[in-house]
């Protein structure tokens, strides 16, 4: 009888245990968003669950690229942002589970996919960063640039900093705006007259709000955000939203055959809350999606913003087409 109860004790003991290391699952995350917040994110997502959570960051190609180049034995749960094509593109790879979270109800039509395998969590709008102290001593008495086409400027050449379109989603976004809002061949001319008066094309797309903070260019293309960011932590920058701007939205998806899916779902809910939107609006000005979570003191709503009925099919369509010509063309 003692022998009895010792097997069953052991059996149950082992179960409690596996029962428990399934409870206990680590969440993967593949993310594209900045490690600060990854982090205050991710630290808050286990605070309210109890699931605990590990990340890599990485740039939006190398982690999409990754995803797919895994689609048979996935590495990560979820991919956490990204704009939209990026998300198209994983999708057309077959490497996206579909899921509609409770609250993607909330969530505007332009900000989720019709079969539910992305779904944003916050809006990205372009606008023009100014470093106000450099512009002032570079061109005393001027105007700053208002719209797009001022850019064009010869004045300026040299003092503009434009992200590298073939690395980043933040540039290619960019010239997607311009050959959307003028049409394909005067977008191009657009294009190819203001090139040369950029004075550097980093890969990176946080780099202009940073070169820009530091005093090293007066005029960036950025994510308005992000130069917001800068201002807030007393940079001496200034942010313009020009008309005729572009919109898009950092976006999650859960991968297909996911290794712990139940966690994945319960972190895209969570993504899509008040809360979490608007925690993540507090420490980099994003504009929230979801209508009940309020975007931080000097981020710029939505509806103060004058957008083109952005095209997101067209632009992932165009998308090697587009970087091709100008990698001939530009760099």
């Amino acid at each position: 009888m003692k022998k009895l109860i010792f097997g069953l004790t052991l059996i149950l003991t082992a179960f409690a245990i596996t029962s428990c290391g399934k409870e206990k699952q680590t969440l993967r995350v593949y993310s594209i968003i900045h490690e600060e917040e990854t982090k205050a994110l991710t630290d808050l997502f286990t605070e309210k669950t109890g699931i605990p959570v590990e990340f890599l960051r990485a740039s939006t190609g190398e982690l999409v690229n990754r995803v797919i180049a895994e689609k048979d034995d996935p590495q990560a749960d979820i991919l956490l942002g990204g704009a939209t094509n990026y998300h198209i593109q994983a999708n057309k790879a077959g490497v996206l589970e579909p899921y509609k979270s409770p609250l993607a109800e909330k969530v505007p039509s332009y900000a989720k996919s019709d079969d539910d395998t992305y779904t944003g969590f916050c809006v990205l709008t372009l606008g023009i960063g100014i470093n106000k102290g450099r512009f002032e001593e570079k061109f005393p008495g001027k105007k700053v640039p208002a719209t797009w086409d001022d850019l064009l400027d010869p004045d300026f050449k040299g003092e503009i900093v434009l992200t590298n379109p073939v690395a980043s989603s933040t540039a290619y976004l960019f010239v997607q705006n311009q050959l959307q809002r003028l049409g394909y061949d005067k977008g191009w001319d657009y294009l190819l007259k203001l090139a040369p008066l950029v004075g550097q094309f980093p890969d990176s797309g946080s780099a202009p709000a940073k070169l820009l903070g530091t005093g090293e260019y007066a005029i960036g293309v950025s994510y308005l955000h992000a130069v917001a960011k800068y201002g807030a932590d007393g940079f001496d920058v200034a942010t313009v939203a020009p008309p005729q701007t572009v919109g898009d939205v950092d976006c999650i998806a859960i991968m297909k055959n996911a290794k712990n899916m139940d966690a994945a779902k319960k972190f895209v809910d969570f993504m899509l809350s008040k809360e979490a939107q608007e925690l993540m609006s507090s420490i980099d000005f994003t504009i929230p999606v979801n209508p009940d979570a309020k975007g931080a003191e000097g981020s710029i709503p939505v509806s103060q913003l004058d957008l083109i009925q952005y095209d997101v099919a067209k632009a992932a369509e165009q998308k090697d087409e587009v970087l091709s010509k100008w990698s001939l063309n530009v760099k």
